[in-house]
């Protein structure tokens, strides 16, 4: 009994007709997952030095394209839900019904911001480095909209946080709808809440970006392949506790194979860019970009000519201590202008004088 009092139940509907608009909390979730992701973006790209608005407009092209890219990976991989006999392969085209895959959100999101940079001129990477954090912020909000519409959970279980999924109607034609419909209070299974597992692990991984970036000064990239690296892991994981339907490769989920590939390709960008974190001058419109760290004779020039291409924060210029400024040569023996002319003019009276005096 105790358990069962302690089992997390469902929203009995996710969606909310105001008139003939249907009000659907997936969508609110998305969109309010968005907003906090710009916002937090463009107060952590003016933090480092760049131009403000730079974040919005970039979004501009990136949130589209992911939202594109989502849905194609999504129908991608699970495909036999909209294309076979008995289906409708126009839902496919039904965003609104939930079915984004994160993993062509982020690839084709990257593809928009990179037309995005290139039209405004500012670096990719840094700007990557800035939107991590509010980036993964945003997924897990999103999680929030999986939760309301019942999706992405697990296989059964017994354990006292399972989540209860109910069966729903739509109250106007009787007909099951367990997207669209509302809840009879009727508990069809008790299954592992991997939403809520995903969520707390996005919110986890945000903090440690966010540490590592103030205590270590990230970037170049760096700290957006950590993002991706973190959240990789987690849902790897994740994968492994779901039942529904999915595309398998030799009997494991596609999005397990994809979690560790893009796992290992993150971790080798991190290992493999250059150390440090971009200037503030670099991060404006116009400035040259920073070689990629495979770009070896660019990198060799740029360090050869100092412009580019900035020491790492553990290097420290050599300075000669030995030398005085000017200015600190100036202000340790100050001479005043007034004695120097007086001085000066005594002299020539002196080299007058002896010169009549011979």
């Amino acid at each position: 009994m105790n358990s069962v009092l302690a089992y997390i139940p469902s929203p009995p509907q996710g969606v909310w007709n105001v008139g003939p608009f249907p009000l659907r909390a997936y969508a609110l979730f998305i969109i309010l997952g968005i907003v906090v992701a710009i916002w937090w973006g463009e107060r952590r790209w003016r933090e480092r030095g760049g131009q403000p608005g730079a974040v919005l407009d970039v979004a501009m092209f990136a949130v589209p394209f992911g939202l594109v890219g989502g849905r194609i990976y999504h129908v991608a991989t699970d495909w036999q839900k909209y294309f076979g006999e008995g289906k409708h392969p126009v839902e496919a085209l039904y965003i609104w019904q939930g079915g984004l895959g994160i993993w062509g959100a982020v690839f084709f999101g990257a593809i928009g911001a990179w037309i995005g940079c290139r039209i405004y001129k500012i670096p990719l990477p840094a700007l990557g480095d800035a939107v991590a954090p509010g980036v993964l912020l945003a997924q897990a909000i999103g999680r929030l909209g999986n939760y309301f519409n019942q999706e992405l959970y697990g296989r059964a279980t017994e354990v006292p946080w399972g989540l209860e999924i109910y069966e729903r109607f739509d109250p106007e034609t009787g007909a099951r709808d367990m997207m669209n419909g509302v809840s009879t209070g009727r508990v069809l299974e008790v299954v592992q809440p991997t939403f809520l597992y995903e969520l707390v692990w996005n919110v986890l991984i945000v903090i440690g970006l966010v540490l590592l970036d103030k205590r270590y000064k990230i970037g170049h990239g760096r700290l957006f392949a950590l993002y991706v690296a973190g959240y990789s892991f987690g849902r790897f994981f994740v994968e492994l506790l779901r039942s529904d339907e999915a595309t398998q490769i030799l009997g494991i989920r596609i999005n397990s194979f994809t979690s560790a590939l893009v796992f290992l390709g993150a971790m080798a960008y991190f290992a493999l860019a250059t150390k440090g974190r971009e200037t503030p001058a670099q991060l404006q419109p116009g400035s040259e970009p920073r070689p990629w760290p495979w770009q070896f004779s660019a990198l060799r020039a740029a360090g050869a000519s100092g412009g580019v291409v900035a020491a790492p924060d553990s290097e420290v210029e050599s300075v000669d201590v030995t030398k005085k400024s000017d200015a600190v040569a100036a202000e340790q023996d100050p001479v005043d202008s007034d004695d120097v002319s007086d001085s000066a003019g005594a002299d020539d009276a002196k080299k007058v004088t002896d010169a009549k005096k011979s």
